[in-house]
């Protein structure tokens, strides 16, 4: 069994329950880095179709630039939460911040759809030490039940406001700038929120644990990014070879058998890099599948839609982004 323990800070002297200010701060910081990294998730809709008319993407290129993002950050999140455990929360989530700015300020010299689809994946990665990061610190911070179920719901409002304001975020700054600012507004958050961790924020880590299981990290990887590469070349190809795609079944292959392997090696394994013999809890296995198809409803109506309001409809960006 491992226990929770919070490190002394630098100088050297007892760590304690940060005082009320230090709490909420912490809470403000958090949120900010978390509504920041959600926003990504959609504030590309809005700007895809000026970016296309400068990069001239093909059709599955700007389904990377879309999508490399939430495929790296799914791919990294069980892998993250338990580096984080093990090396320190804070130090992980002000790389994490140092990462995501880094990216997203990177996008001033990307002259190609190849180079916009490395900073998402690059993005990806700031965006998954960050978003796990933050609810396990939530949990450190907050040690009252009713102190932290309050922060628990801030964190899954801001999550949820993230999406929401992504695109009229966009839509704003494309009625002025170029769509590199869809990139560029990443910046000034995570500057302040790497600063802010580094005040504010205590450091913690579970005592007692095992070192990573890096092979299942891999897998789980390799299997993540193998099930969403299989599904999109058969879509890609669908209309004119049917399911006759042979890279596809060979990914679908690959991805069935890492993600076996994931699996039954987290199953044999005392410290497992996830438990999943928590998903036989029927509340649990229930709230992913509902998250999932949500997400999966979401994610392809966002991105048709905001197509369709700026190419179709005739609508600004701005004007896109307020009708999503």
């Amino acid at each position: 069994m491992t226990t929770e323990k919070t490190l002394p800070p630098l100088d050297g002297g007892l760590a304690a329950e940060p005082p009320t200010w230090r709490r909420w701060a912490a809470l403000g910081v958090l949120s900010m880095a978390l509504l920041t990294v959600v926003m990504d998730l959609t504030i590309l809709n809005v700007a895809l179709p000026i970016l296309s008319t400068d990069l001239r993407p093909s059709a599955t290129q700007q389904l990377w630039i879309i999508d490399a993002y939430s495929l790296v950050l799914a791919g990294l999140l069980v892998s993250m939460s338990a580096l984080a455990d093990r090396w320190g929360r804070r130090r992980l989530l002000m790389a994490g911040f140092a990462v995501f700015g880094a990216a997203s300020f990177l996008v001033l010299w990307a002259n190609s759809p190849a180079e916009v689809i490395a900073l998402r994946v690059l993005l990806g990665v700031g965006g998954a030490m960050i978003m796990p990061t933050t609810l396990s610190m939530l949990r450190v911070v907050f040690t009252d039940n009713r102190e932290r179920t309050l922060a628990l719901g801030v964190w899954a409002a801001v999550s949820a406001a993230g999406a929401a304001i992504g695109p009229v975020i966009a839509g704003l700054l494309l009625e002025h700038f170029s769509w590199h600012s869809a990139f560029l507004v990443n910046v000034p958050p995570m500057v302040i929120c790497l600063i802010a961790a580094a005040l504010i924020l205590p450091e913690s880590r579970v005592a007692d644990t095992a070192p990573i299981d890096i092979l299942a990290a891999a897998l789980s990887i390799v299997g993540m990014a193998s099930l969403v590469w299989s599904i999109k070349e058969f879509g890609k190809h669908f209309t004119t070879d049917g399911l006759a795609n042979p890279a596809a079944w060979t990914a679908l292959v690959v991805a069935v058998i890492t993600l076996t392997w994931f699996v039954r090696r987290c199953l044999s394994r005392r410290d497992p890099l996830l438990d999943v013999r928590l998903f036989l809890r029927p509340q649990l296995t229930a709230g992913v599948l509902t998250a999932l198809f949500a997400m999966l409803a979401m994610g392809a109506g966002l991105l048709l839609v905001a197509q369709w309001l700026q190419l179709v409809a005739g609508h600004t960006a701005l004007e896109a982004g307020i009708r999503l």
